[in-house]
């Protein structure tokens, strides 16, 4: 927490609405890279794929767009 303060303490006028956005920021990156991680490898291929289907899973499951 010091280099955090030591950080912040040199950014003159960040004031308190610049420390929330750092805190948030590093709050939504971090935890959109522990969500990535935690996927399993199944989940993940089956999201890769996806841009390049052309909809034959959603009609399987009687989903039809046309």
């Amino acid at each position: 927490m010091h280099f955090f303060k030591l950080i912040v303490s040199e950014i003159g006028g960040i004031g308190i609405y610049g420390i929330v956005s750092i805190c948030l920021f590093f709050a939504v990156f971090t935890g959109s890279i522990i969500w990535a991680m935690t996927r399993k490898k199944p989940f993940l291929n089956n999201m890769s794929g996806l841009p390049l289907e052309d909809g034959s899973i959603s009609n399987k499951k009687g989903a039809s767009h046309e």
